[in-house]
């Protein structure tokens, strides 16, 4: 599963390790994305979407169909 979220279009982030020596090496911050499946009564059907745990909260709060619309405008297929 990619490390990207359809809803609110979070990313990785880059940054580095630093040992006690101060050497770095390259990681990457990921987001918290879950696969949830929800009902889209609007369309008579499942929808299975990789959100960030921040998105699962936004869409309790504003509904499915809302944040279904909100991905389509993004240009995201659902």
């Amino acid at each position: 599963m990619s490390a990207h979220c359809q809803l609110t279009g979070s990313k990785p982030g880059f940054g580095n390790n630093i040992s006690h020596s101060h050497r770095r090496t390259s990681r990457r911050f990921d987001p918290n994305v879950q696969r949830k499946r929800y009902w889209l009564p609007g369309e008579g059907r499942y929808v299975r979407l990789a959100l960030s745990a921040g998105a699962i909260k936004t869409v309790d709060s504003i509904g499915i169909e809302a944040a279904v619309a909100r991905i389509r405008a993004r240009g995201g297929k659902v």
